[in-house]
């Protein structure tokens, strides 16, 4: 499956018990529809990645950052701590493609210093 959506926030490297690691990510994919006698309605589907290749890339996955992936999507059902059902969208990744990086404001420097940009923590999601 294809996806193409923008990272909620940084990407996470996880060790597990038998010495493995994954990195873990979430993407948030905006859509819409307009129905025939209706106005355009919009919304946003979240998915859960998970990326076992190379833990190298969890760097370049920060905030904002948009992505492409490819990969197997799966639902996992669970019970809150209200004990009412709920599910997730995941998907097990196979290959991530950069397509932009998140928004960037640039930050003063002395002169002759490189200059430097920091992501902005302004995203709405």
């Amino acid at each position: 499956m294809l996806l193409i959506g923008r990272i909620t926030k940084d990407a996470v490297v996880s060790q597990l018990k038998d010495e493995r690691s994954v990195v873990n990510f979430s993407i948030a994919i905006n859509d819409y529809y307009k129905p025939k006698n209706g106005e355009a309605k919009t919304f946003t589907e979240y998915v859960n990645c998970s990326y076992w290749i190379s833990t190298k890339i969890a760097a370049r996955l920060t905030k904002g950052t948009l992505v492409e992936i490819t990969g197997r999507i799966y639902v996992q059902v669970y019970n809150d701590m209200k004990g009412e059902a709920r599910a997730s969208l995941n998907c097990h990744v196979n290959n991530i493609t950069i397509h932009a990086k998140g928004n960037t404001k640039p930050v003063a420097v002395a002169v002759g210093e490189p200059a430097i940009s920091e992501p902005m923590d302004d995203l709405p999601f």
